[in-house]
């Protein structure tokens, strides 16, 4: 596998450790996205432990309005992230 793709299938994987933990197992529930955010993205999103932070992040990714993320909602999050870190580099 090519490095982009080996990051691929690792962004599914981190996905998965979290989505599993409750309910459908294919989406993320609030507290399963809570734990995602301030294990895996806690030095990129500040405020991660915080309940209102949580709650407006997972507003703004619950496209439906399920109550829950699902992979493509979740892509959404990687997305912004990623376009936030590559701004900075281009600051720094």
């Amino acid at each position: 596998m090519s490095k982009l793709e080996e990051h691929m299938e690792g962004m599914i994987n981190v996905f998965h450790q979290y989505s599993v933990r409750t309910g459908d197992f294919d989406t993320l529930s609030r507290g399963e996205l809570k734990m995602l955010l301030t294990k895996e993205l806690a030095n990129t999103i500040k405020n991660t432990r915080d309940k209102e932070t949580v709650d407006k992040i997972f507003a703004g990714l619950d496209a439906n309005r399920d109550d829950q993320v699902d992979f493509v909602e979740f892509t959404t999050l990687v997305a912004t992230v990623l376009n936030t870190a590559h701004e900075n580099i281009h600051k720094a």
